[in-house]
């Protein structure tokens, strides 16, 4: 008998967000009515395209209008303490909390002059347009109704390519600078589990370069942090050290409850996990090593040898569904999580490290914090639990970390005192 569990893993919804998939067919119904690419060829030729264009504009705008009412909606209710009974919760099941308002309609417009969405007759609006959209209205809401005074950024991926280093060519390290100017704090929240400042230096040697030789006062150049391993450990940048960081100890940075996490559980947590490694590289006959760190395990590539992304995914959800049904799963926090080319579980997750953050800086409120990550799929991707601590931007390549923080340069321009709020559709 086949179960609900491996029915859903079929369809994979572990794979989807249901708001962008949501708002996608809503978009798809203007779409299919609006949309004539026989027009291409009539007798109207590009002014009726043109025409087409403006309708669907309009009709996308009042749907992404709509959407943003309900989920202004949504966080009234949060206020109250009814949001599990809103329209949006209604419509979108696994919607969780906002932290500040999205300003969609804004968005879509900002990203129709750049991507042409409403122009395009025969390919609809697409899960990356939406998800692109709601970035965009992320870093509109907080420059308008709040400011930016954190943004944590994952590592690979994100601000590096899988497997590589920060070296100094890479674009984002002036954007970094230009945030650090401004008064924003830094930090990066990686998976990475060292316990070596060298190692960290490694990976991100070109932004810790930049920054030592940068004209930053002394002061600001200490809002730059990195919390290793999820929430495992944290180095602050320093000028005195070859490596430019300074391992900090845990108890000046972690929160009460993390404090609470004992080293017996850790050690069964990770028995544990290891076990489920194991019969996932048996049982699938994986050219794969089993690493076990200090607050981590996974399996790692033989040299020569790459896992498939169905190989991986199986063991993640094998090492999630095996700690959850555990007592010390259920006592402590964990991440199981598809490096991409690896498979980790790691102690705590990314919501814990971003939080960590946040108090280290004193207390850093949600809404003024952002986390930029390329992994918030619900299962095996470990951005998606910062979600609970902050706002967060989902981006597919270091390349549109880029595009987001010439975003966030741009959209605070216009809303200083020298700009004006109408550059934000230009």
């Amino acid at each position: 008998m086949t179960t609900r569990y491996r029915v859903e893993y079929a369809l994979k919804t572990h794979r989807r967000d249901q708001l962008i998939e949501w708002v996608k067919g809503l978009l798809a119904v203007p779409f299919v009515l609006l949309s004539q690419p026989t027009a291409l060829f009539g007798q109207d030729g590009i002014h009726g395209t043109d025409e087409m264009a403006r309708n669907a504009h309009e009709r996308y705008a009042q749907i992404m209008s709509d959407v943003e009412g309900l989920i202004n909606d949504h966080i009234s209710r949060q206020k109250e303490g009814t949001h599990t009974h809103s329209k949006l919760k209604l419509l979108v099941p696994t919607v969780g909390v906002f932290f500040t308002p999205l300003l969609l309609r804004n968005a879509f417009e900002w990203q129709d002059q750049r991507r042409y969405i409403s122009s395009r007759r025969f390919v609809a609006p697409s899960f990356n347009d939406i998800r692109l959209i709601l970035n965009t209205a992320q870093v509109m809401s907080l420059v308008k109704h709040s400011r930016l005074d954190l943004v944590t950024f994952d590592g690979d991926v994100t601000l590096y390519d899988d497997g590589q280093s920060l070296t100094d060519d890479n674009p984002a390290i002036p954007r970094i600078l230009e945030l650090m100017r401004s008064g924003t704090r830094i930090g990066i929240v990686t998976a990475a589990g060292y316990t070596e400042a060298s190692k960290y230096y490694g990976r991100l040697h070109g932004l810790l370069d930049a920054i030592a030789t940068s004209d930053l006062h002394d002061d600001v150049k200490k809002n730059l942090i990195i919390l290793g391993g999820e929430a495992s450990y944290l180095f602050q940048f320093t000028g005195e050290s070859p490596d430019r960081l300074l391992p900090i100890p845990r108890k000046e940075w972690s929160l009460e409850e993390m404090q609470s996490w004992t080293q017996d559980d850790v050690t069964e947590l990770l028995d544990i996990a290891e076990k489920a490694l194991r019969s996932c590289v048996d049982s699938m006959r994986l050219k794969a090593d089993i690493l076990r760190k200090e607050r981590a395990v996974g399996i790692i590539p033989v040299a020569g040898f790459k896992l498939s992304r169905e190989q991986l995914e199986e063991t993640v959800l094998v090492c999630q569904k095996t700690l959850e049904m555990t007592p010390v799963g259920k006592r402590l926090p964990f991440c199981a999580f598809n490096g991409g080319s690896d498979v980790f579980i790691d102690i705590g997750d990314k919501s814990w490290g971003v939080l960590s953050c946040q108090r280290y800086f004193g207390g850093i409120a949600g809404n003024r914090s952002l986390h930029v990550g390329d992994q918030f799929l619900s299962i095996g991707a470990n951005d998606f639990k910062a979600r609970l601590a902050c706002t967060t931007a989902w981006i597919a390549s270091p390349t549109e970390t880029v595009a987001l923080l010439d975003e966030i340069s741009q959209l605070s321009k216009a809303h200083s005192p020298l700009g004006t709020e109408a550059n934000l559709k230009s």
